[in-house]
C-alpha cells in the first residue's frame, strides 16, 4: 500500500536562531550562558546569520523543499519599544532566498529566547508580557504577509518547565540537554502554560489579521506510555506536560508536532530513560516508533488539527543510525496518514550540526560544520531525505 500524500506536502529540516546564527548578545539566554558555568557558550554559533544562503542551497540541491526557521525578537526589538528595521529587512531577505531555492518558508516566531530587557523586567508572567509580545509580533507582522506558515511558540511546554527550572536555581540546563538528566524534572507550570497560551492566541490574531498563513504552535511530544495499572497517572500527567497546549491548539490552522523518544510512566511518574548501550547523545532511549505515537495523541486532543512535523531527529555520531532512525519515523508517520490523521509536512531536526542549548556535542545535523572555519559538509543522510522526498517517502 502506497500512503497518498496531500498535494504540496512539505519535507524539509528545521532550524532556531539562537543556535545557528551567533552573537545574539541581546538575549537572555546570551545572558545566561556567560552567567552560568555549567554551560558552553554559543559564541558565533556556526555564523548562519551570514551564511544563510548556503545552509539553504545545501537543502535545496539535496531535494527538499522547505526550511524552517526561527525569527530572533532580541534583534528585532533590542531595546524596549526600538523596533530594528534592519533585523526585519535580514528575515525578509531570508524568506526571499528561501524562495530562490525553491524552499518554502516555515517561519517560528519565537524559539525560547527573550530579549534580555524582556526577562529582566518580568519576563513572561508580568502583567505587560501579552503587550509587549504582541507589539513585537506585529512588528513581526510586517514582513509576514506572504509567508504560508508561521509558528507563534516554539515548544510552550519546555519554555514552561525551564521557567520553572529556572525559578528553582536549578543549575540551568537547556531544553536539550534537560532530557540527559537521570533525575525527574520538574512538570510544566499550568499558570505559566496558560500565559503562554494566552501569548499564542495574541498572536494568532495579529497574525491572522496581516497574512494569510496557516498559523500555529509547536509542542514538544513525549509520546508517553502508561505501564499496567498506571493509565490515572498517565493521563494526569499528559495533560500538564502537552494535552493542555494540544487543547490550546484547537482552532488552529495546524499543530506543530516534535518527537524525539517515548518514556513510560508508572505510579511515581515519568520514568527516567535507563542506561542503554542504543541510548543518544542525550542519553534519551532509541525509539523512532515515537514521532508515529505522537502525531495520533496529538491528532486526538486537538480534535483533528493537521499536524505539521516540525521536529524529528536523533543526536548522534553515527550517520547511518540517523538514516536508520529517520526511516523508521517515517514509517510510523505514514502509517498514521494510513489510519486517517493529516499529516503536512516532515520537518527534520536539524539542518545543521548546532549549538543545543548550553552544549555542543549532541549532534543532530543532517550537515556538519566546522567551527573554526564554518564549513558546511552535507552527511549521506541529508542525501538520503532528499532522495525520500524526491519518491514520496520510504520504500
Amino acid at each position: 500500500m502506497t500512503t497518498e500524500l496531500p498535494a504540496g506536502f512539505l519535507w524539509g529540516a528545521s532550524t532556531a536562531a539562537h543556535q545557528i546564527e551567533g552573537n545574539n548578545i541581546n538575549s537572555d539566554w546570551w545572558q545566561r550562558e556567560h552567567a552560568s558555568p555549567h554551560l558552553q557558550h554559543s559564541g558565533d554559533a556556526v555564523d548562519s546569520y551570514h551564511r544563510y544562503p548556503e545552509d539553504m542551497r545545501l537543502l535545496a540541491e539535496a531535494g527538499l523543499n522547505a526550511y524552517r526557521f526561527s525569527i530572533e525578537w532580541a534583534r528585532i526589538e533590542p531595546a524596549e519599544g526600538h523596533i530594528s528595521r534592519s533585523a526585519l529587512a535580514h528575515y525578509r531577505r531570508m524568506i526571499d532566498t528561501a524562495r530562490e531555492f525553491g524552499l518554502e518558508p516555515v517561519v517560528t516566531v519565537h524559539h525560547f529566547t527573550v530579549p534580555r530587557w524582556f526577562a529582566e523586567d518580568g519576563g513572561w508572567m508580568d502583567d505587560r508580557a501579552i503587550d509587549r509580545f504582541g507589539r513585537y509580533v506585529e512588528a513581526a507582522a510586517a514582513i509576514l504577509g506572504d509567508v504560508a506558515w508561521i509558528c507563534t511558540i516554539n515548544e510552550p511546554n519546555m519554555l514552561s518547565m525551564m521557567i520553572a527550572l529556572q525559578q528553582a536555581r536549578d543549575a540551568g540546563d537547556g531544553p536539550t540537554m534537560e532530557r540527559r538528566r537521570a533525575r525527574r524534572l520538574p512538570d510544566p507550570d499550568p499558570q505559566v502554560g496558560d500565559r503562554l497560551a494566552q501569548a499564542h492566541h495574541t498572536a494568532r490574531a495579529i497574525l491572522k489579521r496581516h497574512t494569510d498563513a496557516a498559523v500555529g504552535w509547536t509542542v514538544a511530544a513525549g509520546a508517553l506510555t502508561a505501564t499496567p495499572g498506571n493509565e490515572e497517572t498517565l493521563r494526569a500527567i499528559r495533560h500538564v506536560r502537552e494535552d493542555q497546549y494540544w487543547e490550546a491548539a484547537r482552532g488552529d490552522d495546524f499543530v506543530g508536532v516534535q518527537s524525539y523518544s517515548s518514556q513510560a510512566v508508572d505510579e511515581n511518574g515519568v520514568v527516567p530513560h535507563p542506561d542503554s548501550p542504543d541510548n543518544t547523545l542525550t542519553g534519551a532511549a532509541y525509539r523512532p516508533d515515537a514521532l508515529g505515537m505522537a502525531v495520533r495523541h496529538a491528532w486526538e486532543v486537538t480534535g483533528g488539527v493537521p499536524v505539521l512535523v516540525t521536529e524529528n531527529g536523533i543526536p548522534t555520531a553515527d550517520d547511518t543510525r540517523r538514516i536508520a532512525y529517520t526511516e523508521g519515523a517515517l514509517r510510523g508517520l505514514f502509517e498514521a496518514v494510513d489510519a486517517g490523521v493529516q499529516v503536512r509536512g516532515y520537518l527534520h531536526w536539524s539542518a545543521l550540526d548546532n549549538f543545543e542549548w548550553g552544549h555542543w556535542e549532541p549532534t543532530f545535523g543532517l550537515i556538519a560544520v566546522d567551527r573554526e572555519t564554518f564549513e558546511r559538509t552535507p552527511k549521506p543522510s541529508l542525501a538520503w531525505l532528499g532522495a525520500t522526498a524526491r519518491k514520496g517517502g520510504p520504500a
